[in-house]
């Protein structure tokens, strides 16, 4: 008898038609499903997954609480309770599939439930989906990078923006939440060197479009990304 294991799921980033056929056929063959709580009433990435799989919403999901804070012993505390969980399911013998946002490699709280997962002795797998900065560069309708242009992903909410800021090339700006006005601002001061369009809830309810740094709503969700382009 093979070995259970857990699967990282990204659903991708918000429109259920951009879930991969894998995550689908995934997601109706595992024994359980589970998704990160947050303490959000509803959560993202199980909506779009049933948006794919109707049929999801009448099975029962498992809530692994991961709390967003950054006191790092509590977080700690709470990767190795949410591991311990996981690994009795697969102690029983039960696939997971561990549904997240986005891609499973790019700021997922997912992965550190992999690697306590994998270091437990445990099969673990990463199953990719459409990063949320490759959606909205799509609902920009425009390219994020040309010929030899770098491309730079940046937790936007974390110390050192500024400094990120004075990187060539485009700057994606994510895990932005209330910073979104402090990176308007920051734009704002030199217009000439930059322009700024941001996507909130790219493919979800909700979806607004800013084509500039001036349109920017300080006050958007946590679903934001800003693209950062040099003039």
């Amino acid at each position: 008898m093979s070995m259970a294991k857990l699967y990282g799921l990204g659903v991708g980033p918000g429109d259920p038609e951009l879930m991969t056929l894998k995550a689908v056929r995934l997601i109706k063959e595992c024994a359980i499903i589970a998704v990160p709580a947050s303490g959000q009433d509803v959560n993202a990435a199980l909506t779009i997954a049933v948006g794919a799989v109707p049929e999801l919403s009448q099975r029962e999901i498992t809530e692994i609480p991961m709390p967003m804070i950054r006191d790092k012993e509590k977080l700690r505390e709470s990767h190795d309770a949410a591991a311990r969980q996981v690994i009795e399911f697969l102690q029983e013998g039960k696939d997971v599939a561990f549904l997240t946002l986005g891609d499973p490699s790019i700021y997922s709280t997912y992965i550190y439930i992999h690697k306590r997962v994998l270091a437990a002795g445990f099969e673990a797998q990463l199953v990719p989906g459409i990063p949320s900065f490759c959606a909205a560069a799509a609902r920009l309708n425009e390219g994020l990078t040309e010929t030899s242009q770098a491309l730079h992903v940046i937790p936007a909410s974390y110390k050192g923006l500024a400094e990120a800021m004075e990187l060539p090339g485009t700057k994606v700006l994510m895990k932005s939440g209330k910073s979104i006005g402090k990176i308007r601002d920051l734009i704002q001061q030199q217009p000439e060197r930059w322009e700024a369009k941001m996507v909130e809830r790219c493919g979800m309810e909700g979806e607004r479009v800013f084509l500039s740094a001036e349109e920017i709503d300080p006050q958007a969700s946590y679903f934001s990304i800003v693209v950062v382009k040099d003039r």
